[in-house]
């Protein structure tokens, strides 16, 4: 079994979603086996792009979940029903036990994820967090951990 975590930003072009999608496939495809499990918190952008290359590519979603509410912290309705979607798709869900998503939330339920899986993958720009709980601190905390962290950020990627 891999188990393959994500972490990554939310606000992406269009154009990097669609780089990332075949930058992700394509590594699921190269490390992942019959046997893949990817661990993912659901959020926009990064994480949804990466459950829906995890499922195509015949794998299991393990959703951590920051808290009770985590669909009301989505910007955009289409966000929230992808996530509403996806959730539906999961193998199984871990619920974080804060009552509402907060950064302290965020960060925890990252760090839940780096610590839960084989690989992270970080969709990364290699700039600092924007908020407690950014990409750049589960990077780091993953890093700090000794855990397989593998930043994925194509020629042309930016944010959205």
């Amino acid at each position: 079994m891999t188990l393959m975590g994500c972490t990554g930003h939310q606000s992406l072009s269009p154009a990097t979603r669609r780089l990332l999608a075949a930058t992700i496939a394509s590594t699921l495809a190269a490390d992942g086996n019959d046997n893949l499990v990817g661990v993912t918190s659901l959020a926009e952008g990064a994480d949804q792009i990466f459950a829906f290359a995890v499922l195509a590519a015949g794998g299991q979603l393990h959703a951590v979940i920051p808290s009770n509410g985590y669909e009301q912290g989505f910007q955009s309705v289409e966000a929230r029903q992808t996530y509403t979607a996806l959730l539906d798709l999961t193998a199984n869900t871990t619920t974080l036990g804060f009552d509402t998503p907060t950064e302290d939330a965020y960060l925890t339920a990252g760090h839940h994820v780096a610590d839960n899986c084989d690989i992270l993958l970080a969709v990364w720009d290699g700039q600092e967090a924007a908020g407690k709980g950014g990409t750049a601190d589960i990077v780091s905390y993953a890093r700090d951990q000794g855990r397989d962290t593998r930043i994925i950020w194509p020629p042309g990627a930016s944010r959205g």
